[in-house]
Formats: C-alpha cells, sequence, structure tokens
C-alpha cells in the first residue's frame, strides 16, 4: 500500500498575509479558498509537488504557534535559480550552502512573515526525472 503525503498545516498568524507570501512571492500555486462558517481554510501547492500546504482557522491550526513550523523542505533541479527567483519576487533568502558535492548537498533557506522556516535541495537529477512528470501534472489545475 501507498502512504502519500500531501498536505502539511502550515500555522500562520495572518491568513491574507501568509496566501501574498505563498501564491505572489514564493510562487505556490492556489488551489483553494474555502470559508466554512467561521472557518477558513486555504491550500498552496508548490509548482511540480504532490504536496499542498494548507493554512487557515481549522482546529488543528489553532494547536499551533504560528511560526513553529520549521525546516519543512522543498527540492529544485537548479538551487542558484530558485534562489534568484525568491530574491526577484522579495524573499529574503540565504545564501547557497554546499554541503557535499554530490547531488543532493547543495541547500538555501528562507522563511515565511511568521518565521516558519524552510530548507530548499538541490537535487539536479530531478530536471530530467521529475517526480510527478509534466504529463500527470493538472491536480488542482496546476500546470
Amino acid at each position: 500500500m501507498d502512504w502519500t503525503l500531501e498536505v502539511v498545516i502550515l500555522p500562520v498568524s495572518d491568513i491574507e498575509r501568509a496566501v501574498e507570501f505563498y501564491r505572489d512571492r514564493v510562487g505556490f500555486e492556489l488551489d483553494h479558498d474555502t470559508q466554512m462558517g467561521d472557518q477558513r481554510f486555504v491550500q498552496l501547492t508548490p509548482r511540480g509537488s504532490g504536496c499542498s500546504i494548507v493554512i487557515g482557522t481549522l482546529p488543528a491550526q489553532n494547536e499551533m504557534a504560528p511560526g513553529s513550523l520549521k525546516g519543512t523542505q522543498l527540492v529544485v533541479s537548479d538551487a542558484a535559480a530558485a534562489r534568484q527567483e525568491l530574491v526577484e519576487r522579495g524573499v529574503e533568502a540565504s545564501e547557497i550552502m554546499v554541503i557535499d558535492e554530490r547531488d543532493g548537498g547543495t541547500f538555501f533557506g528562507f522563511s515565511d512573515p511568521d518565521g516558519n522556516s524552510w530548507a530548499v535541495q538541490e537535487i539536479r537529477a530531478r530536471a530530467a526525472k521529475p517526480l510527478i512528470p509534466a504529463e500527470a501534472r493538472g491536480r488542482f489545475g496546476a500546470e
């Protein structure tokens, strides 16, 4: 049986600010923004990913302090290009660190306005062999 990780709850203090940051600066796709009575949840997905983040006011989200999620990891095929894209969109990103010359040993990081932190790992092999091939994408209208 496959077990797939498809959603990570991200604790934030301001939903609108978080949507603007992840959609407009980081470049995640906005899958949906749902209001259900006094509860709201917003799902955003990194391009090419099978896993999304969810922000909002659901009970599980309210149990975590805003900014308490640390080191969630994204993977890109070119760390320098990804970092440049973020910086050009106004995201403060750390310098690139090469921990190991082998594929997978290059990283940089950034944080959202609440302090949730992200590690970005370069795996060059993803350029030729993405986890989700382009022809299989399309969930929630993502490219």
